[in-house]
């Protein structure tokens, strides 16, 4: 496989990128102390094409699991297989799964194309940007079929944890999910799951997506001296995914919830046309704890 990879950097911290692995990210991480603000690749990602080992993935032209086999267009049914076993269901769109090319890099900036097939014909646009310690990245798909469908939007990005590691942002509502993780019924939201308040990340799994947020995050990092600052734009969902004992979990900016297209009124997707797109945004700025309390 192919796994040449590219390397931006704004003087803060240095972004690592894997364009033919699923467009992902390979490492991001403060130039200084070396500490990493995503989660390091698991060894031997690379060599194996695994994005979701990996330091964060795009999500198109859906986020997360999709039930029955596959969804309805208007005019069409769109069958879909499993696509990341033992799971049973196809997870996360296809756009992870394949090899992206590469149409800008310089220091600070790279834009990465993907013209896929798969379920349906679509381009995608990822954007990658470094500007004082804010990596920024913007993700557009662009309906290429005749057969109109459903889009949705989203990025999977792996964060370290540790005994310390806080998470606020703000919801109203969680989804409650089966076994099979799909979305069962919304409710308030506990109190272990409540992070309109800085809150420690809860220590049972979790694996669910939270409803009408106001595209604000704070991720607290005390044992590794520094916060992010997120900040998204056409993802008023967002998941959070924290595997027992584990280090690591993940904050998941996404445009619906999951198995949107089996919801009544299909909340948050997009219906596309040939030609036309949809887009959304997600920044993370690193401060360094000294300078987050000024």
């Amino acid at each position: 496989m192919n796994t040449s990879l590219l390397t931006l950097e704004d003087g803060l911290t240095r972004l690592t990128l894997a364009p033919q692995i699923g467009g992902s990210i390979l490492d991001w991480r403060v130039i200084a102390s070396g500490h990493p603000l995503l989660r390091p690749s698991k060894a031997g990602a690379l060599d194996k094409g695994q994005a979701n080992q990996l330091a964060c993935f795009p999500l198109v032209p859906w986020s997360n699991r999709i039930g029955a086999g596959g969804f309805d267009g208007p005019q069409h049914w769109f069958a879909l297989l499993p696509n990341n076993p033992p799971g049973p269901l196809p997870i996360h769109g296809s756009a992870w799964q394949q090899a992206w090319h590469v149409m800008e890099h310089s220091d600070r900036h790279a834009c990465l194309q993907l013209e896929s097939r798969l379920p349906f014909a679509y381009r995608a646009q990822l954007r990658y940007s470094l500007s004082d310690g804010q990596l920024s990245i913007e993700l557009e798909v662009t309906h290429q079929d005749a057969q109109a469908a459903w889009h949705g939007l989203g990025l999977h990005p792996y964060l370290p944890r540790t005994a310390r590691t806080r998470l606020q942002a703000q919801a109203e509502h969680v989804w409650l999910c089966d076994d099979a993780g799909l979305p069962t019924q919304r409710v308030p939201i506990p109190a272990e799951w409540d992070f309109n308040h800085a809150g420690n990340l809860p220590e049972a799994r979790l694996d669910n997506c939270f409803t009408e947020w106001d595209g604000c995050a704070l991720i607290s990092q005390p044992d590794l001296g520094y916060t992010l600052e997120c900040r998204a734009t056409g993802s008023p969902y967002y998941l959070v995914y924290c595997p027992p004992k584990e280090d690591f979990f993940c904050f998941e900016p996404v445009s619906h919830p999951v198995n949107a297209h089996h919801l009544p009124g299909r909340p948050g997707l997009q219906l596309l046309h040939e030609g036309q797109s949809a887009r959304m945004s997600f920044s993370l700025r690193y401060r360094a704890l000294s300078q987050a309390r000024d």
